[in-house]
């Protein structure tokens, strides 16, 4: 007689393989029609975009310093969102990040720079934050917008 554990380790892997297969489909669907979470981490960088705003307007460094980390570590969306993500943009994933990755390093030299007091500093840096979200908004906003959310 087969060991029964060995017999029922195979099954069960069988099992939860099958039940993987079964959910996956659903899991995606379910994913495809919720609203995206990254709408929700665009909202709240344009709130700190505009916070940030009013904090040079009035030379207030301190508020800035604050600031600038929220924009440099923002939220990012759930991995599900973030393959979907990853797999429209193809070949342009690199690019993408590439833009992220300059709102980053600009935030965090804005930060730096707003903790030393240096108000041009802050500003040079804050333009470089504004250049890569413009530039992610200018390659990928429409076409993610038709791609993502007008299909609903």
């Amino acid at each position: 007689m087969k060991n029964p554990k060995r017999v029922c380790a195979p099954v069960a892997a069988l099992c939860a393989a099958l039940l993987g297969l079964a959910v996956l489909p659903a899991a995606r669907a379910d994913e495809a029609t919720k609203p995206m979470a990254l709408r929700g981490v665009m909202k709240q960088l344009g709130k700190d975009m505009q916070a940030v705003t009013a904090a040079v307007s009035l030379e207030d460094w301190a508020r800035v310093a604050e600031l600038a980390p929220k924009i440099a570590n923002h939220d990012q969306p759930p991995t599900m969102e973030k393959l979907r993500i990853l797999g429209w943009l193809g070949a342009d994933a690199g690019k993408f990040r590439g833009f992220d990755g300059q709102v980053h390093d600009a935030a965090t030299a804005m930060g730096d720079a707003a903790g030393h007091g240096d108000g041009e500093a802050v500003i040079a840096a804050f333009a470089q934050v504004q250049q890569g979200c413009l530039g992610c908004h200018r390659n990928y906003r429409k076409a993610f917008v038709d791609h993502f959310h007008e299909k609903r």
